[in-house]
């Protein structure tokens, strides 16, 4: 018996394998319940008496040789495996994954925000359901009063007095309403108008509006931040201002920049005079500031808006309004590399 145990050391001693199922194969055989090493222990009753001493020391060796051979063989094999080339070229470049592309509309905003906010406004906001006084009686525009038809309007069914803003004006007159004097301060946002959809007209659209109030404000200043905006957005140093009419600022203006006449494009899109309009503004109607109890006497101030689709149109040569709404991947594709 002891031959036995012997010949079954050496067996376990000199065992080598590189492949994990034979070395488990080789586990189970020796130290499984059902294995060599446990009919051995089960058969040591029946070893001679004197033998027992050096049956149990060989017993004892062959187990753990056995245990320390397959704790060996398996680092052996998980350390290998770990350092096997995977079948891939490691040197080839990462999966590429697509890149997303802000929306023309965004990045025309953030580019107005920027150049205002480097000559002191700041960004506000307010609700886009508005009430009739922040949209239309605060800024010079009473109950039955003409000019509101300027304006499609959704009114909110069930609630006469609500409605979807028609511009960003209304989050002026709630700024004007929480904030001290001075005020210098522009409004971005989505208004909407019941207007017929078309290449060039939509019934949502975005606005940045602007208002600056102060003492000793006049129409000089309004013009020189129009020149500086026109000069930073589009590298135009030319404008004009237009007679114009808007309920909540008198005098009023409609803005012009000179765009030129180089292309045929540049033809089409000023229908030949070179001048296209690009904004309307204003100084603020002494009523607005009484209504926001603000003594015209002492302060004055001036406003002017703008959308920011027509700009993205002029910016990016975009034909049509209804593109900036369609998600049509394609399309906002082309902007990927547009901050």
């Amino acid at each position: 018996m002891i031959q036995d145990v012997e010949k079954y050391l050496q067996e376990v001693e000199s065992f080598r394998t590189a492949d994990a199922k034979e070395l488990e194969n080789f586990r189970i055989k020796f130290l499984g319940k059902k294995g060599i090493i446990n009919d051995l222990f089960a058969q040591f009753k029946s070893v001679p008496k004197e033998d027992k001493p050096k049956y149990g020391q060989l017993l004892n060796k062959l187990k753990k040789t056995a245990e320390e051979k397959v704790k060996t063989l398996r680092a052996q094999l998980e350390a290998a495996e770990a350092t096997a080339p995977s079948g891939e070229d490691l040197t080839r470049p990462g999966y590429p994954y697509p890149l997303g592309a802000r929306h023309p509309i965004n990045i025309v905003k953030n580019r107005i925000i920027d150049i205002f906010r480097r000559i002191g406004f700041n960004v506000s906001e307010g609700p886009e359901i508005e009430d009739d006084w922040h949209n239309f009686t605060a800024l010079n525009l009473p109950e039955y009063h003409p000019a509101r038809d300027m304006q499609d309007t959704f009114f909110i069914q069930r609630h006469p007095d609500w409605l979807l803003r028609t511009h960003t004006s209304s989050v002026q007159i709630r700024y004007m309403e929480s904030h001290d004097l001075p005020i210098r301060t522009i409004s971005p946002g989505r208004v909407y108008r019941n207007e017929d959809i078309s290449a060039r007209s939509h019934i949502l659209f975005h606005q940045v509006e602007g208002l600056y109030i102060d003492t000793d404000v006049s129409f000089a200043d309004l013009k020189q931040t129009l020149l500086y905006f026109t000069e930073e957005m589009f590298g135009k140093s030319k404008i004009r201002l237009r007679p114009s009419y808007f309920p909540f600022t008198e005098p009023s203006a409609e803005v012009d920049i000179y765009w030129g006449l180089k292309t045929e494009d540049d033809y089409r899109i000023t229908k030949g005079t070179g001048w296209l309009e690009i904004m309307g503004a204003g100084m603020v109607d002494p009523n607005v500031l009484k209504n926001m109890n603000i003594d015209p006497e002492k302060y004055s101030g001036y406003a002017f808006g703008m959308g920011i689709e027509r700009i993205a149109m002029l910016l990016f040569g975009i034909p049509d309004i209804r593109m900036f709404f369609e998600n049509d991947v394609r399309f906002l594709e082309q902007f990927k590399s547009v901050l």
